[in-house]
């Protein structure tokens, strides 16, 4: 199973389902687990192509694509309505899954997404890519921290970091999906759709990252109609990584305010 369902000790608690970004792995959410689940049910998943859901992906993969797997683990879990959470790449999907099946999110929360990747992103994805050809897998995990973490943790979590490369190394995704991947998110753009949402948003982001700027969360945020804007000051790509207690305050207030007035389902 590819997916994996955390009860909460509260009854009848809503779902929150969490996607990570380009990595695609549930384990990206470790730092959110513990205090989410003291008041939600939580989804996490593998993305197709990642950690336990690893296959090979059509050369026309797509965030629509990724909006129906989710569809596919809501059902699974008996998940008639979430909180949806996603990280960069998976904030794009909720983005695409809460245009098309609305119903299914009570709320929808960003962080360091955007309405369509603008040249500095496609530039940094173009180095990234070009490290992959030219150094391989190990030359790509290894620099991936520098897109991720601002330097001053990086600098401080060094054994943390050397840990992290190893584990990426050993559950890589392989080029192909990471190819088709990365086209399927510099492919995407909602900017002319996203006038259509009407449900609670939160948009955060961190004004030091250095792969997604925070202008682009800012873009979001404005095409959002009623939406909520978060920018720390500092956190870098992986806010939720590098501050996790500010973070997930921010994420429960945003969620305790916007309770599922439908409930779940029992699977």
């Amino acid at each position: 199973m590819f997916f994996d369902v955390l009860e909460s000790a509260r009854p009848s608690a809503e779902t929150v389902l969490l996607s990570a970004g380009l990595g695609g792995t549930a384990g990206y959410w470790a730092p959110q687990l513990a205090a989410l689940r003291q008041r939600y049910r939580l989804v996490t998943y593998d993305q197709a192509g990642t950690g336990r859901n690893r296959r090979e992906l059509p050369t026309d993969h797509s965030i629509a694509a990724m909006a129906d797997e989710v569809l596919v683990v809501l059902d699974a879990t008996g998940t008639d309505i979430c909180h949806f959470v996603g990280h960069a790449l998976g904030g794009l999907v909720g983005l695409e899954l809460a245009l098309r099946w609305p119903d299914r999110l009570r709320t929808l929360t960003v962080i360091n997404g955007w309405p369509a990747a603008n040249a500095h992103t496609k530039r940094c994805f173009d180095m990234r890519l070009a490290l992959l050809e030219h150094g391989g897998p190990q030359a790509y995990i290894r620099a991936q921290p520098i897109f991720l973490y601002p330097a001053d943790w990086l600098a401080r979590n060094a054994t943390r970091i050397e840990q992290e490369e190893a584990h990426g190394l050993a559950l890589f995704q392989g080029v192909d999906t990471l190819h088709r991947r990365i086209a399927a998110l510099l492919a995407f753009d909602a900017t002319n759709r996203l006038g259509a949402l009407r449900l609670p948003a939160l948009v955060m982001a961190a004004r030091d990252d250095v792969l997604v700027p925070s202008i682009l969360s800012e873009a979001l945020a404005d095409a959002l109609e009623g939406s909520a804007l978060h920018i720390a000051a500092w956190g870098g790509h992986a806010l939720n990584v590098t501050e996790p207690e500010s973070f997930n305050a921010i994420l429960l207030d945003f969620l305790d305010r916007h309770p599922v007035s439908v409930p779940r389902r029992d699977s």
